[in-house]
């Protein structure tokens, strides 16, 4: 994918308004992996790329009242209809390129990110960044409501060596991205790769 955010605005400003009404039964799948972050009352924590904010509910869920929830979408409609579906209640929508993200150095405990990661222009460096603004043993949580078999047979496409989200892939990648990479799982009905920041 190329820096040119035109392009990304475009195709997800055109799929706003019915983006949840395409994936309706997804919201179970993104609680679970909600819950495997391991959040507890008062954490921070940054939805990025949270798009129509579907996490940030079960995200606000788990810190509690006193906790931190951002949300950060590149994709003006996307935050429009996250505002529409009252999800800007459960935390705070901010309009942002996540690969320079104005949030203060280590002042996260978590961050999770729905469908993100095939769409960075520069995966190291922009998972670098998430890094930055992440505690050291903080997590990562990187989600796909659908396994990437399954996301590429919906979309008609074969599965390449190259798909960063393939294990032998991502591992170096966070690795050298300041994370370390905890667990993998892609299954028909999910993707999620759970990373520790390190030191």
């Amino acid at each position: 994918m190329s820096d040119d955010h035109t392009h990304v605005q475009e195709f997800f400003g055109a799929r706003a308004a019915d983006w949840d009404t395409r994936f309706p039964d997804d919201g179970p799948l993104y609680a679970a992996a909600v819950a495997e972050l391991g959040l507890r009352e008062g954490s921070r924590v940054l939805d990025a790329g949270c798009g129509t904010g579907r996490a940030l509910t079960p995200l606000r869920a788990a810190v509690g009242p006193s906790g931190v929830v951002v949300g950060a979408d590149l994709t003006p409609a996307m935050l429009q209809a996250a505002v529409r579906a009252g999800r800007d209640r459960a935390g705070r929508l901010l309009l942002t390129d996540v690969a320079a993200l104005p949030l203060r150095d280590e002042s996260l405990d978590a961050v999770f990110a729905a469908g993100l990661v095939a769409h960075l222009p520069r995966p190291a460096e922009n998972l670098r960044e998430l890094a930055r603004v992440v505690r050291p043993g903080g997590v990562l949580a990187l989600f796909h409501p659908i396994g990437r078999a399954a996301l590429a047979a919906r979309q008609g496409r074969q599965l390449t060596p190259q798909d960063v989200r393939a294990e032998p892939n991502l591992r170096p990648l966070l690795a050298g991205s300041g994370w370390r990479m905890t667990s993998y799982a892609d299954e028909d009905t999910r993707f999620l790769a759970l990373a520790v920041r390190e030191a």
